[in-house]
């Protein structure tokens, strides 16, 4: 049943292939009709690129649960604000702006919006080897600003949220964005959860779009865990953590194709619920 009422938030992935547009035209529409929304977003496509012409090649580490991570050094937390917050932010609100949306971006850090834990050190598989990566900046959200976030909104503002956090030790730190908005849609009840990606939502076969899970009943997560392939992972943990946190619907989508947004509040994807 297509939803129309109560806050939205909404994850853009940051892969590579997706176009922003279609989302930001909907969430504009949306906007116009009177129903608040925030919008959270990555950048990891373009965080490569960047990394590897500035010669800083991106790592990626996986853990023994099979979850992957980008190692995260103190060049890496720079080269993540200085692309995350200040170019695809800064060029998502510009785009909102145009389209008449009172949009404003925010990292992790401002206001102190997302707070995280700094890890100490990080689990890592490499072959048959196990050890502990340390001195890696990067953490897990634990605390939501919505103080600040309700502020925005009751005074027409449309908050773009993305990385740094801002760890208790005061550093910036990177974490996964897909469990941070997670935490934002539980964090501000939000009525709906939308996590649009390169993908259509979670396939069978991840090299066949027709393969589509279409529905999955909010007890039956662990029935599909093996699905997911690579960073999908991290995406069904933050479904998880959005549906304990009482989040009543999530929607895993595509960020490609006519009114990406709607289409999903409409159940294109694979349901949560």
């Amino acid at each position: 049943m297509p939803e129309t009422q109560g806050l939205l938030v909404v994850k853009l992935g940051g892969a590579a292939g997706i176009d922003p547009q279609d989302v930001l035209a909907d969430l504009a529409q949306i906007a116009r009709a009177g129903r608040p929304w925030v919008l959270v977003h990555g950048g990891n496509s373009e965080l490569d690129a960047v990394s590897q012409r500035l010669g800083h090649a991106p790592r990626f580490v996986t853990s023994p649960s099979g979850h992957s991570s980008r190692v995260t050094d103190p060049q890496t937390i720079a080269l993540i604000q200085m692309v995350y917050r200040g170019r695809i932010n800064n060029d998502l609100v510009l785009r909102l702006q145009g389209l008449g949306v009172n949009a404003i971006g925010l990292s992790g850090i401002d206001g102190g919006l997302l707070r995280a834990t700094r890890k100490e050190a990080v689990r890592v598989v490499e072959g048959d080897r196990k050890f502990l990566l340390k001195d890696d900046h990067t953490g897990r959200v634990h605390t939501v600003n919505t103080d600040l976030l309700r502020l925005l909104l009751r005074n027409g503002y449309h908050p773009v949220i993305t990385l740094p956090a801002l760890a208790d030790t005061g550093e910036a730190v990177n974490v996964d964005g897909d469990r941070a908005a997670a935490l934002v849609a539980a964090s501000l009840q939000a009525t709906a959860y939308l996590n649009l990606s390169n993908v259509p939502g979670l396939l069978r076969d991840p090299k066949d779009p027709t393969t589509l899970v279409t529905t999955i009943p909010r007890d039956g997560m662990d029935d599909v865990e093996a699905l997911a392939q690579g960073r999908f992972k991290k995406k069904l943990l933050g479904v998880r953590e959005a549906l304990a946190g009482g989040v009543p619907r999530v929607i895993l989508g595509t960020a490609n194709g006519p009114n990406p947004v709607q289409a999903a509040l409409d159940g294109q994807g694979t349901v949560i619920a």
